[in-house]
């Protein structure tokens, strides 16, 4: 069942389901410092540190990144191992679960160096993690936010085939993730 990569080393396998919304807060994270809020001409104004605490899974996907990404479904708000996630399922097609952890950055995640590669989405430092040997049709990409929290974009296709496809669509995800977070 859906175990968090952190306890599996591999991505989860994650079958999927329903919606939210989502708040942002001005205030920083306990033991985290902001930067101030100020902009000078010709740079977007500096946002003060939130964390992902802030952060509601299922509002990641807007309606026009769910079409984008091929989600037909809302999300359904769930609990992985302690973190905060999001599933969608499209029947007959594939699941996408987002999970955001707090307490884990992408250097303490423990994932099998033969299955993961070293990338970047957007700004964010990541990797993408398949077992293309095992061919099960899953995919996740770990983005890492500051150095100890990270986002998780698993990725199950149904029948569990076509890994590629499965890590297409967890890089699609990620693109449309990347940008809205701290």
């Amino acid at each position: 069942m859906a175990e968090r990569v952190k306890l599996l080393g591999v991505p989860a396998v994650l079958l999927l389901l329903a919606g939210c919304g989502q708040q942002r807060t001005a205030e920083p994270a306990a033991g985290h410092s902001s930067a101030p809020a100020t902009a000078t001409a010709g740079q977007p104004p500096v946002v003060a540190w939130t964390g992902l605490a802030a952060i509601d899974p299922c509002a990641l996907l807007d309606p026009q990144d769910r079409s984008t990404a091929g989600v037909s479904v809302l999300g359904k708000p769930k609990d992985i191992a302690g973190a905060r996630a999001c599933d969608w399922t499209v029947p007959g097609a594939f699941g996408v679960t987002v999970t955001l952890s707090d307490t884990d950055g992408l250097a303490d995640l423990e994932v099998a160096k033969k299955t993961a590669t070293k990338t970047k989405v957007g700004t964010h430092p990541a990797l993408q993690v398949a077992d293309k040997k095992a061919a099960d049709g899953t995919c996740a990409v770990l983005l890492g936010v500051g150095d100890a929290a990270s986002v998780q974009i698993d990725v199950s296709n149904t029948g569990f085939s076509d890994t590629p496809l499965a890590c297409r669509r967890a890089g699609t995800v990620a693109g449309l993730v990347e940008p809205k977070l701290p």
